[in-house]
């Protein structure tokens, strides 16, 4: 429960135990002269300080009027804590969220060269965690708001950049900077939305990467005819998984544990060697990858479009090639930065 909610219903107790306690002291010093409907009503206006008039014969009652001003000093207090706790409740409830909608909105504004993930489901889930923990920008965009604020709250520590919206309306991707993402993630449930996702994507951004997810594996054509760069198939993955944990457990647990590790990031990434860099005719070893970075270059992809695995030393790094390596997230955009002479 929001800690808000939890001040203002602490201070209603604190109220109704004052109306009770007050409602009862003028009926017990009554000894029933006053109904329990009327000491209430004299508690109530008592403790809101309007007074219109006081119980008949109180004068007469010996200890009545000391709970009265017993009251409208304990009251004055108690209010003043209900109405500040109930302003608080409508600042951040109302205005708040409008205050971080705004802030939300101007930081994806400003976004350049980030993801979009369409679909927050299970698939999306796992997508948003995996970007989240190699610091990639991204912003996801799903129609169930208590759906994004549990992602938001248990993966991205309420960091979460999301847009409140339909994947498939041109307005929502609009509102997430479609224009200027280098990638999207089209994670829907259902094949035909993420075609439509695609074909609504490709015509927005012609430059983006889509990679879009297939349930049926006939859908895959499809999807590829209609703009999308990939596609990934989550059952045929599991399947293959499933085969990797029986034939090549350590493999599998090596892999798991490098994923999993939230302190180092490790993954298996990828570093373009673009024309005019520095790297660009330096043989390997006097490349400063590993001294620089304490990344490990497992694989070369030519200019030719042919992987190299395990290159040698003295392999040349041309222009146009992409270094593909193992090390922590933070060490590979550093290197990348190095490669294209930013650092």
């Amino acid at each position: 429960m929001n800690a808000s909610v939890k001040r203002l219903l602490y201070a209603l107790l604190v109220l109704m135990s004052l109306v009770c306690a007050g409602s009862l002291g003028y009926y017990i010093v009554g000894h029933g002269r006053w109904t329990l409907a009327d000491c209430a009503y004299m508690t109530v206006i008592t403790l809101s300080t309007v007074g219109f008039q006081e119980l008949s014969k109180m004068n007469e009652v010996p200890g009545a009027r000391p709970i009265t001003i017993a009251l409208i000093v304990s009251g004055v207090g108690t209010l003043a804590y209900v109405q500040g706790n109930l302003t608080a409740l409508l600042v951040e409830g109302v205005i708040g969220q409008a205050l971080r909608r705004s802030r939300m909105r101007k930081q994806v504004e400003n976004l350049k060269d980030h993801v979009v993930v369409a679909g927050a489901g299970a698939t999306g889930r796992h997508v948003i965690e995996e970007l989240y923990a190699t610091k990639t920008p991204f912003v996801v965009i799903d129609t169930n708001m208590a759906h994004l604020n549990k992602i938001s709250e248990e993966i991205t520590e309420g960091k979460l950049l999301y847009v409140h919206g339909d994947a498939t309306d041109d307005h929502t991707l609009i509102a997430a900077n479609i224009v200027a993402a280098k990638g999207v993630v089209a994670a829907l449930t259902h094949d035909k939305d993420n075609l439509f996702v695609t074909l609504s994507v490709r015509s927005l951004n012609a430059r983006a990467r889509i990679v879009a997810k297939i349930i049926d594996d006939h859908s895959g054509p499809k999807m590829l005819k209609a703009g999308a760069t990939s596609t990934v198939n989550p059952t045929m993955i599991g399947g293959r998984r499933m085969v990797s944990e029986l034939i090549r457990p350590e493999v599998t647990e090596f892999m798991d544990q490098m994923l999993r590790d939230k302190d180092k990031a490790l993954r298996l990434s990828e570093v373009v060697v673009r024309e005019g860099s520095k790297f660009a005719g330096v043989q390997l070893k006097d490349a400063p990858i590993r001294r620089e970075t304490r990344l490990l270059v497992v694989a070369v992809r030519g200019v030719d479009r042919k992987f190299t695995y395990n290159p040698e030393p003295d392999m040349v790094i041309e222009a146009g090639t992409t270094l593909i390596v193992l090390g922590e997230a933070e060490a590979v955009n550093r290197l990348q930065k190095i490669v294209d002479g930013e650092e």
